[in-house]
């Protein structure tokens, strides 16, 4: 597999990765087309194959640490923290972390949010991957970039398994780089 372009806008699609992505029409309401990974993270060659691909761009950026909000951005960043030797940092909703925390509050289309990291997860100048399971309208992780660079570290990229291009999360992340293993226009 050939690696992101340095500017991050070569992202490469998989296309035998896409297909065990399952469509769930209607979910969780009305309108939504939920894009369901389950599949793939049940084949074994398939989900290793989503982790090395999500990775290779990154091996030689001096990665420190991968972040990703709770919960099935863990499933793609513990997984890449090994691949690339660096630290996972869980974001989680308030109350779910034991030590002192740094809390950030975002708005959400009909609200308010807030996200938690230990006051210890990243520290200044650790240079930090940002990762989830899929970029829609990129508001949590947004959220978890500003939490990062608040705490002094440096946004290196974002990585998602899944882009819905459509939903422009990337312009709102900009002018971060973007990868994205499987997009969807």
């Amino acid at each position: 597999m050939a690696p992101a372009s340095p500017d991050g806008s070569n992202n490469h699609d998989h296309h035998d990765l896409r297909a065990l992505i399952r469509d769930i029409p209607d979910f969780p309401k009305p309108g939504i087309l939920f894009r369901d990974i389950t599949p793939l993270l049940a084949n074994a060659a398939a989900f290793r194959t989503a982790i090395v691909g999500l990775s290779a761009p990154f091996r030689n950026h001096g990665i420190d640490a991968i972040v990703a909000a709770e919960a099935r951005g863990f499933i793609f960043a513990a997984p890449m923290a090994v691949e690339l030797g660096a630290g996972f940092v869980p974001i989680r909703k308030p109350g779910k972390l034991p030590f002192d925390t740094h809390a950030f509050h975002y708005e959400l289309e009909y609200g308010v949010d807030t996200l938690e990291m230990h006051i210890d997860g990243v520290t200044p100048g650790q240079r930090v991957l940002v990762v989830d399971d899929l970029l829609a309208t990129g508001g949590t992780v947004n959220a978890c970039c500003a939490m990062v660079e608040n705490a002094g570290a440096q946004v290196v990229a974002c990585a998602f398994a899944i882009e819905l291009a459509a939903l422009r999360g990337a312009a709102r992340l900009a002018p971060r780089e973007i990868f994205s293993l499987i997009r969807y226009e």
